[in-house]
């Protein structure tokens, strides 16, 4: 009998250790590209406090994290460990949606289902680039503003898919760019090739928040446009700072309306 995708889910995500939260990931691959993925949208589970993760890295304030220049491997390595962090948490971000929110429709547990996987792929291919230069997952600080956001919108899927996907991450398609370039600048093509990857495909994973915002919307007879905005005069506080990926963020589902409030938000 196979096993209910959102069980795996909730098992992932509860486990601490890197390496058992990657395989049970696996597990969760293997039975999402089974003939049937058995999905029940009623499954409650378990209250944690906070998602499984290694006591390493230090969590601290952002403005506490140390900020390095990337003309040194130290500082190329500090970037991308910031970014694995970042993907670390995508993951959990990613199982806690399937396991938290019940009674959505079945084709938004194998999204974000989907999404797990990418997240821990990119992940690992992070965490090798990391072992080529000397370096390790947990070997600098990082802060946890990704995951604090999940627990703000514990209570609404609506909020959830606005200010994780489509606030969060979509800041990642904005500033990866940048990123690349100076990397590629430096010469260090082996960190340039796994951002271009992470780049491509998280224009996916902002679109699968877009289409699950509108579908929240819907349900809730809200308009998408305005009820992203105001969430983002609510909560966004400088998140939707320049620059703007314009033509990622349009390919993610982004409206005109949006990015022209979004930049005017930006201003302020």
């Amino acid at each position: 009998m196979p096993v209910e995708l959102r069980q795996l889910a909730y098992d992932a995500l509860v486990q601490a250790d890197v390496g058992r939260k990657l395989s049970a990931v696996r597990l969760l691959e293997g039975a999402l590209q089974g003939p049937e993925p058995c999905v029940d949208p009623c499954a409650a589970f378990a209250g944690f406090s906070s998602p499984g993760r290694p006591d390493l890295p230090a969590l601290v304030l952002p403005r506490d994290v140390p900020r390095r220049g990337l003309g040194t491997v130290e500082g190329r390595a500090a970037l991308l460990h910031a970014i694995a962090h970042i993907e670390f948490n995508a993951i959990n971000l990613a199982l806690d949606a399937m396991q938290r929110f019940s009674g959505m429709p079945v084709p938004f547990y194998l999204d974000w289902a989907s999404v797990a996987v990418d997240e821990a792929r990119h992940f690992r291919l992070l965490q090798d680039r990391l072992s080529q230069l000397g370096f390790t997952y947990g070997a600098f600080m990082a802060h946890n503003g990704l995951w604090e956001m999940a627990e703000k919108t514990r209570d609404s899927c609506l909020s959830r898919m606005a200010l994780v996907p489509r606030l969060l991450e979509a800041r990642g398609l904005d500033v990866t760019p940048g990123m690349i370039d100076k990397l590629r600048q430096l010469q260090d093509h082996a960190s340039v090739a796994v951002l271009e990857v992470i780049l491509a495909e998280e224009v996916r994973h902002v679109a699968i928040g877009t289409q699950w915002f509108n579908q929240c919307c819907l349900l809730e007879n809200k308009d998408p446009e305005t009820e992203f905005i105001a969430l983002l005069k609510v909560h966004a506080k400088g998140a939707v700072r320049g620059p703007y990926n314009f033509e990622a963020r349009a390919r993610s589902g982004f409206t005109e309306y949006e990015m022209r409030e979004i930049s005017l938000l930006g201003q302020n």
